[in-house]
């Protein structure tokens, strides 16, 4: 679907009184949080002599907000680095919500093949929803995009190969070592973790997704799902359970065992074989039309759909919508987009953790990670 950008005068928040309500609605919430912020600035010999054959000037800046409620603390980070030639820009949020835990966990790597054997530069960025408890999201925040390099390269035979079948087979089995690690060491048994990541390069994004955590592309205007959620009900997926000796109960909602609301998953072992961690695999080669991209968890999309979400990001990278946290407010575009998505989540009422990515792609093309 086109986006229509003559209808988005009504999310700016100031011309009916539902929109005014709704702003109301969300500075309550903001104020509802004590707030600090750190900011830190890092511009030196080191980062230059690391990167020297990438950039000429090389600037990182990190922002840590701690949103200090009664149960956790949320976390605000954005990071930008860029070079005369060309940057990658990007923004990350995650917030506990109306949750007592947070299980979100957020992981991005700039160039996080330069080691390898590959020659190509990649950037990594996941999105990891756990359930059960945080500790699964937490070593797929850790390890996974590190298990993926060593997958990569043992999947190199001497040359390169960016076709669908190679992808497959590397995520594969990058979700699948990832799995038995939890297993091994014991946190899979009954805590598990959705994930969703893309590998941006400079000609292809490649998005691998185990569960409802999701990635939607904006490319000329169109938002594109670049990943399918894995729900119980969902027809394959219902045949594959129910082949399996499994069965789908509507349980406030439809649920594996009328436990798992997620057919498929990282961890979760006493489900298995009805809940796998399989991922399934898109790839997308990169056009000059391509805007940015979104990846979250699904805090968010549980209560905004797709075309809405690329409305707001688009109309906060064009300067023209801005987010309520006043700490994002001189920050990098993509950043306060991914505040403010956020934030509608809050006041449409989401009551699960949210955390959410926007990287730009336009001003990354030619050139992608450090």
């Amino acid at each position: 679907m086109a986006l229509d950008y003559e209808e988005l005068s009504q999310l700016t928040l100031t011309k009916t009184k539902n929109t005014r309500r709704k702003r109301l609605k969300v500075r309550r919430l903001k104020y509802t949080y004590r707030t600090k912020i750190h900011v830190e600035r890092q511009k030196g010999k080191q980062l230059l002599d690391e990167n020297k054959e990438d950039y000429h000037h090389t600037v990182e800046k990190k922002i840590s907000l701690s949103l200090t409620s009664s149960y956790e603390n949320d976390e605000i980070l954005s990071f930008w680095r860029e070079s005369p030639e060309s940057f990658t820009t990007y923004g990350s949020v995650s917030l506990i919500g109306r949750r007592r835990e947070m299980e979100d966990a957020v992981r991005v790597e700039l160039g996080f093949m330069k080691k390898s054997k590959i020659a190509v530069k990649y950037d990594f960025f996941g999105v990891y929803d756990g359930h059960g408890g945080p500790q699964v999201a937490t070593a797929c925040e850790e390890r996974l995009h590190g298990v993926l390099v060593e997958e990569r390269d043992d999947h190199v035979q001497g040359h390169e190969d960016e076709g669908m079948d190679y992808s497959q087979r590397v995520m594969e089995a990058c979700f699948g070592k990832m799995d038995e690690e939890v297993r091994d060491n014991g946190l899979g048994r009954t805590v598990g973790s959705t994930a969703v990541v893309a590998v941006v390069g400079e000609e292809v994004v490649v998005v691998a997704n185990c569960g409802d955590c999701r990635a939607v592309m904006c490319s000329g205007g169109v938002a594109l799902a670049l990943s399918t959620d894995h729900k119980p009900g969902r027809p394959d997926e219902l045949n594959r359970i129910e082949s399996a000796g499994g069965r789908v109960v509507n349980w406030n909602g439809q649920r594996v065992l009328g436990v798992l609301a997620t057919s498929r998953s990282i961890g979760d072992h006493y489900l298995r074989p009805y809940v796998i961690s399989k991922p399934e695999v898109t790839i997308t080669k990169r056009m000059d039309k391509d805007e940015f991209l979104i990846l979250a968890s699904d805090g968010l999309w549980d209560v905004i759909p797709n075309e809405l979400a690329c409305r707001i990001v688009k109309r906060c990278l064009d300067g023209k919508m801005r987010s309520y946290m006043q700490e994002v407010e001189n920050e990098s575009r993509p950043a306060e987009a991914a505040a403010l998505l956020a934030e509608l989540g809050l006041a449409r009422g989401s009551k699960d953790n949210i955390s959410v990515i926007v990287v730009e792609l336009r001003k990354s093309r030619g050139f992608v990670g450090s």
